[in-house]
């Protein structure tokens, strides 16, 4: 059986991409959670990921022996091995767009990615709101995805960005968090598709457990302290 090595559901939020895709399209794998206690290069969590990969980093799938690391590469993998099961759109022109879409995600958007990191069980619109007024960058980065997004479901009607769910929707499955949890504004129709995303079953059953956890990472914290945390999500 697949093994996908991820870390803090809570922080997470490229452990939950291809979870998100692996559950939701039904394929069969061992979650293997290594708890963040830290990233420096003798903790336990650098220790077993380095014992498994180059990269001591979280995705990490193993596929009988075979280790697969960085989430477009595990993209790729699982398609190649499970091809009818949706990981990419079945026409090539979508394959291509989803592809160049999610490879946009990886090496992009680092605004919203460093100003707004993934914090499932946080409520932070007030300072999204601060955010949103002083970070041109965060403000780019989430016109851009209003007009990807836009795209999309324009051209295919939605639910997801390409009719039905794909990795394109896991790999943003983050950013909805992130629009969600920090209330960043965007349009109606954006709106909606974000919540489609969060009501996915996968989805659903990550942020309950991401709930669950309550382990407080200093080092994934920039806006709370462990002692006034806000209050968490439903």
């Amino acid at each position: 059986m697949l093994q996908l090595y991820i870390g803090n559901k809570n922080y997470s939020s490229w452990s939950l991409r291809p979870w998100l895709a692996l559950r939701q399209l039904g394929i069969a794998f061992e979650e293997m959670q290594v708890r963040f206690d830290s990233f420096a290069p003798d903790s336990h969590f650098k220790q077993t990921l380095l014992a498994l990969g180059p990269t001591g980093k979280v995705p990490l799938l193993v596929d009988d022996g075979l280790v697969v690391w960085d989430s477009l590469a595990i993209a790729e993998h699982l398609h190649e091995r499970f091809p009818q099961s949706g990981i990419w759109p079945a026409p090539m022109a979508d394959r291509a767009r989803a592809r160049s879409l999610c490879a946009e995600m990886h090496s992009g958007f680092g605004a919203l990615r460093s100003h707004c990191p993934m914090n499932v069980e946080a409520s932070l619109h007030e300072v999204g709101a601060k955010i949103w007024a002083e970070q041109s960058g965060v403000r780019d980065d989430v016109y851009r995805l209003i007009d990807m997004w836009g795209q999309q479901l324009s051209t295919h009607g939605g639910p997801m960005l390409f009719g039905s769910f794909s990795m394109a929707d896991a790999f943003f499955a983050p950013v909805c968090l992130r629009l969600d949890r920090y209330g960043l504004p965007v349009p109606a129709n954006i709106q909606a598709y974000v919540e489609r995303v969060l009501a996915l079953p996968a989805m659903q059953e990550w942020i309950t457990a991401a709930l669950a956890e309550k382990d407080f990472r200093d080092f994934e914290e920039p806006y709370r302290k462990a002692s006034g945390m806000l209050s968490a999500r439903d």
